[in-house]
């Protein structure tokens, strides 16, 4: 069984534009993403799922500046994009992650691996981390079946295809009560995200140190007055898809 870490990642976003190279501490936001996911221990690989616009060219500069494979895609189909980059690398499971989310923990990547070692599971997902932080498991033979059977050619929003279908093995690993803060966002979509994140890594990154997503979670939890610079952002959904059936 061989399992990667994906990274889907464009050069393209309105909210924020050029989101996934902004810097933080002086390190672009994709940067401090590998970084994180390098420390994962049961990912066989990591791999930068781009699109093959030209502006998303910069992306695989960064892929091979820190060595981790690429695979350049469909622009708007993100299943597909992940899906033909894991079959094109002979991946059997991932852990999908996206660029705009440097706070991505590495831990909770490897149980979800680690679940796909001890059980058959088409789609696992984490309840409770904080916005931004967790990743999402998938079997690419599940990808396959979406595939096959979805109309809408925008995936960027995908999850609904796997959580309200009946045809897929479905795990959830709920958060540790001490990392259980969901109402906390610490993705990087919005300016007010970037603030946000900026004085995380000002405040925890000492020598460009991986720090634990408990010491991010403690220092919120005594700096409330950061937490409220992006809490009332509301998480975008999809809209319209096909049901798997």
């Amino acid at each position: 069984m061989k399992t990667a870490i994906t990274i889907t990642a464009r050069m393209k976003s309105t909210r924020l534009p050029l989101k996934v190279v902004r810097l933080i501490n002086g390190v672009p936001v994709i940067e401090h993403l590998v970084n994180r996911l390098k420390q994962s221990k049961l990912a066989n690989e990591i791999i930068l799922c781009t699109s093959t616009n030209p502006q998303d060219e910069i992306l695989v500069d960064y892929a091979q500046k820190l060595k981790i494979k690429h695979f350049r895609g469909d622009e708007d189909d993100v299943l597909k994009r992940i899906y033909d980059g894991a079959m094109e690398n002979n991946v059997d499971y991932i852990v999908s992650t996206t660029a705009d989310n440097p706070l991505t923990d590495p831990i909770y990547a490897d149980k979800i691996l680690q679940s796909f070692l001890d059980g058959d599971h088409d789609y696992i997902t984490i309840n409770g981390l904080p916005i931004g932080t967790f990743s999402y498991g998938l079997k690419v033979k599940a990808i396959e079946t979406v595939l096959q059977k979805k109309k809408e050619t925008n995936t960027e929003i995908w999850g609904v295809y796997f959580k309200d279908s009946p045809v897929f093995r479905r795990k959830v690993i709920d958060a540790e009560k001490e990392l259980y803060h969901p109402e906390y966002r610490l993705t990087v979509d919005l300016p007010e995200d970037l603030e946000v994140v900026r004085i995380i890594y000002k405040n925890l990154q000492k020598n460009s140190e991986i720090f634990s997503l408990k010491s991010v979670v403690d220092f919120l939890e005594v700096h409330p007055e950061v937490v409220s610079i992006n809490k009332n952002i509301t998480q975008r959904q999809a809209t319209t898809y096909t049901k798997i059936n």
